[in-house]
């Protein structure tokens, strides 16, 4: 294990890449690689009440081979109020949806960004706040190939990859409002940890 980590960016980030926030003594979230699809950059995966559902935000049309920082939000239709609708229906029964509910509301109601990396820190930053984190990590000010002295999860955290090829990933089981129906999900997205789990987040990582 090096000191640094070198991570994606994420909307509402799967628990691995928080522990990584937490684990490593620097972070570097990258912002100038050529966005990847179907990946944790645009989309989370929440446990609802049939199981794992994925939550996508709409993106402008783009290039095929187009920078992360260069990439817009779609509002054609409002998929805002389609995610929000999501979370409640997922998570209104567990412990702590409604002790966090108005610091997440406004991301889907109020707030409106034009860039996914802009959204994406917002609601990173405001996760972090939550769970009384404070990591050291930077952005990227360009590509960066020279992964030496590095470990780079820019292709390891993302649903096409198993979590086991994290070895310094621990699935450890903690309680899931549908678990009776479906069986426990590990590495959801962190908005699972932390209405489940509140104060004991940290703990957790």
């Amino acid at each position: 294990m090096n000191s640094i980590a070198l991570l994606p960016t994420a909307y509402l980030a799967p628990i691995q890449h928080y522990q990584k926030l937490n684990l490593y003594d620097k972070c570097i979230i990258e912002h100038h690689e050529n966005f990847v699809k179907q990946s944790y950059r645009s989309r989370c995966n929440i446990y609802s009440p049939n199981g794992i559902l994925t939550l996508s935000i709409p993106l402008e049309k783009r290039n095929k081979r187009q920078s992360i920082n260069e990439i817009k939000i779609s509002y054609e239709y409002n998929w805002q109020l389609l995610h929000w609708r999501s979370l409640e229906s997922s998570y209104r029964r567990s412990p702590f949806f409604e002790y966090f509910e108005d610091d997440f509301y406004p991301f889907y109601h109020e707030k409106k960004y034009n860039y996914l990396i802009d959204f994406n820190e917002a609601t990173q930053q405001e996760v972090l706040k939550l769970m009384k984190l404070k990591p050291n990590y930077s952005f990227s000010s360009e590509y960066i190939r020279n992964t030496e002295n590095t470990d780079d999860y820019r292709s390891i955290i993302t649903p096409k990859e198993s979590i086991e090829k994290d070895k310094l990933f621990e699935v450890k089981p903690y309680f899931q409002v549908f678990e009776t129906r479906h069986g426990f999900i590990p590495n959801l997205s962190i908005v699972d940890l932390l209405f489940n789990q509140g104060s004991k987040v940290l703990d957790y990582l």
